[in-house]
Parts: structure tokens; sequence; C-alpha cells
């Protein structure tokens, strides 16, 4: 059975050229199948500010018009994506660039528009992907690295997707051939109690944890559809999930996220 790591980068790593270039490092070092995900970073927003083009947020999510999912497009599909492929290329990783409307890989339905209209972004629909074109490509030596964009399939429009949601379906689909480890990667050790003490990282977190740590508002903001989805993926058959700083990425250090409440 296949090993496989697959790892969402944030926009915060993408957006330094020090830590995408030493997660890179590391990335191109772990032993078997890998697949990447990578988020947009502020690039979207600094070419929206130079186009004129306001940028609307809505609870730190972005405001998806017709305009802005041209510029997510362009810079997730485009120069963000290519950015990075180019990279690996050349520390000898044999990568593949994709959206999810290559190949009709990663299908999406547009989210609803109530209580609040986001635009065009969309959710992966999980039995929609196509697991057997993902291995495929890691049969043939080659290692996708997917950004953050789905497709609708009913419009035939691109969506603008959340990074996590597309580390998780891929990850879901491809526990049906590989022993799946999901590792989501940003700026911080893990998940902290105190997000400037890093010595408050939580080594394990399990469902009912989970529910404690949000009442004591350990937990929340951004960090809690993160762990909601870790905990998604596991039920779902990932076999191990992980949350950790991308200069960590090949040593223990991080919070795993646990199926089991007495797995401790």
């Amino acid at each position: 059975m296949y090993e496989l790591s697959v790892i969402k980068i944030g926009g915060n790593v993408v957006d330094n050229d020090a830590a995408l270039n030493k997660f890179l490092d590391e990335f191109t070092q772990i032993k078997g199948y890998k697949i990447l995900v990578h988020g947009g970073g502020k690039l979207a927003t600094k070419l929206s500010d130079q186009l004129g083009i306001e940028t609307k947020m809505v609870e730190g999510r972005r405001i998806t018009d017709a305009d802005t999912l041209d510029i997510c497009t362009m810079v997730y599909g485009g120069l963000v994506n290519k950015r990075i492929v180019a990279m690996l290329n050349a520390r000898g990783c044999k990568a593949m660039g994709l959206s999810g409307a290559d190949a009709a890989v990663l299908p999406a339905k547009r989210r609803d528009p109530s209580p609040v209209d986001f635009g065009f972004v969309g959710d992966v629909i999980q039995d929609g992907v196509d697991f057997k074109f993902i291995r495929s490509m890691l049969d043939a030596g080659v290692t996708p690295v997917f950004c953050a964009l789905t497709y609708d399939t009913v419009n035939g429009t691109m969506l603008n997707s959340n990074a996590d949601g597309i580390a998780q379906a891929v990850a879901v689909a491809a526990s049906t051939f590989a022993h799946v480890n999901l590792f989501y990667c940003f700026e911080k050790d893990g998940v902290m109690r105190n997000v400037d003490d890093p010595d408050s990282l939580i080594e394990t977190i399990d469902a009912l944890s989970f529910e404690t740590l949000k009442n004591e508002g350990a937990i929340a903001g951004g960090m809690i559809p993160k762990v909601t989805s870790a905990l998604k993926a596991l039920q779902m058959g990932v076999s191990n999930v992980y949350i950790k700083n991308s200069d960590n990425l090949l040593n223990n250090r991080g919070t795993r996220i646990s199926k089991k409440t007495n797995d401790r």
C-alpha cells in the first residue's frame, strides 16, 4: 500500500521567501509519495489594490465577485502555483501544478448564499474527486501541486476554495488506495493555548478535548475550522493528521489530531 503525505501550506509561508525555500527544501526530502496544496497569500489583495478593485472580507474570508475571481485565478493558479512548481522542479522534485478544474479532478459546488453570499466560492464535492487521476500522477513519479481553485460543475466557472478543504478532500480520496498522513503547515508550531507563548503547544487534540478547548477560548478564530477539518478527515479514512510549523516538517514537533478520545 502507498505511503502518502498530503501537505498544505498557508499564505504566510507562500508570502515569505525564506520560509518557502526552507519548506520546499524539506518537502523534497520526504520519503514516498507526496502531494502539496497551497493557499494564495496576500498577492491577490495586492493585485486587487493595484487594479483598483476593492477587497471585501467577512470574518476573515474573501468575498469573491467576478473581478476578484479573475484575480484569484491569475494569482493562485498562475503566479503562485507555477512559481512553487518551478522551485520544486529545480530541486529535483518532478512537480505538476493543478487547479481543481484540470482534468475535472476537484469538482465543487458553489456555496449557498445564505446567510452570507461569498460569491464565486465553492466547496469540493468529495464523491467527485478523481482519485484515479491523482494516483496516475503519483504512479508516473509526478508530485501534484494543487492551488486553492476548483470549478463549478453546473455553470463551468472557476471557484475560489479553501485550501484546507482541498487538502482534506484530496487526502480523503487518496485514502482509498494509500496510508495517508495529512499535514496542515503554517507559521506556528501547532495549536497553541496562547498564540504568543511558544511553550503552550497542545501536543494532542481529539474531538472531546477540542470542544473543551473551544469553550475555554484556547482554540478560536481560524483554528476552529482547521481542527474541524482535521477531525473530519480522520473520520473519513485519513490515517494521521498533524498541524505544525512549516519549519518543522521533518521533526515531530506539532499537534497531532487524534480520532480516539483515549488515544493520548
